[in-house]
């Protein structure tokens, strides 16, 4: 199983676009999403805070948007070789 974080915000529709694909990706890949709020966490606000969504992986490595299912699944992909 992979562990994939989502930093995320209410009411942001791309985070919603970005939650739908890794969805879409988790039974495939048996993804763990973990959501973090950034707005709870004023240092996660500065540094995510006009990049969000950002997909966060196990080896530190990060996509921020636009990105598509394709990168996500390159990069899962990476991880499990």
């Amino acid at each position: 199983m992979i562990t994939i974080i989502l930093y995320t915000t209410a009411g942001c529709h791309l985070c919603e676009l970005a939650d739908v694909i890794l969805q879409d990706l988790s039974n495939k890949y048996k993804l763990r999403i973990n959501y973090t709020e950034i707005g709870d966490d004023d240092v996660l606000v500065e540094h995510y805070g006009t990049t969000i969504p950002v997909v966060k992986f196990i080896d530190g490595s990060e996509l921020l948007w636009p990105f598509s299912q394709q990168d996500i699944e390159s990069k899962i992909e990476q991880l499990q070789t």
